[in-house]
């Protein structure tokens, strides 16, 4: 694939694409959480060997008035003037939507909850992520790496021995994390007999994508204008 970039050596085959997903986002008082960046990593499986496909990384303009409080600059390092000229959600998921309309795949995250919460908030900007199933590398890890004290990323990536880069909890950086554990535990899951195919794997750490749209419904979305 042109301007693929192999991450992984010969590993399990699943038949279908994969997109590693990560959010950033704050949550006002009393309101639901608002993204502030996203970033996505997209993976196939092509001779044996997982590649890069595609990579996007953006962030996002919350809605006026949303706070970034201090805890999460801290632990993200994005400020409000960081934000000041980034493009609102509608207009950044709505690219990566299209971006991603590929035909059959998976969405991965770590914690996939979270961010199967912000895409169904979402959903009106990136109708097609929001009717993705996903997979969740907090379940993989449950299932192969066993009774632990924290299945947090960190943790995952202490286990395997993953240096963790000074930019940690940006969702660029966080995406290609998540997919280098990904990876692991989908190998030493099928050698443990914890899954052998996709149908395995969902049954174990599958989740039911953030919004099942209704007979009708849209699916397909035009980009606004930055």
């Amino acid at each position: 694939m042109n301007g693929s970039r192999r991450i992984q050596g010969p590993g399990p085959h699943l038949p279908c694409g994969l997109v590693v997903i990560d959010f950033e986002a704050v949550t006002p008082a009393g309101r639901t959480p608002e993204p502030v960046e996203v970033a996505a990593l997209a993976l196939r499986w092509i001779g044996g060997h997982w590649y890069e496909s595609a990579r996007f990384a953006s962030l996002i303009r919350p809605p006026e008035g949303t706070p970034i409080p201090e805890t999460n600059t801290r632990i993200t390092g994005i400020t409000e003037e960081m934000l000041e000229n980034a493009r609102g959600a509608a207009q950044v998921l709505g690219e990566l939507d299209r971006r991603l309309s590929m035909p059959d795949y998976r969405l991965v995250a770590h914690g996939a909850g979270t961010e199967a919460l912000l895409l169904r908030a979402q959903r009106a900007h990136c109708p097609t992520l929001a009717a993705t199933p996903l997979i969740d590398t907090v379940a993989m890890a449950r299932a192969v790496l066993g009774r632990r004290d924290s299945f947090r990323l960190d943790a995952v990536l202490a286990h395997y021995e993953v240096p963790i880069p000074p930019d940690r909890h940006r969702a660029g950086p966080d995406v290609a994390l998540t997919a280098q554990i990904f990876l692991r535990l989908l190998a030493d899951g099928q050698r443990a007999g914890r899954w052998s195919d996709l149908a395995g794997l969902e049954r174990a750490a599958g989740r039911a994508p953030a919004h099942r749209p209704e007979a009708g419904e849209q699916t397909q979305i035009e980009v606004p204008a930055a």
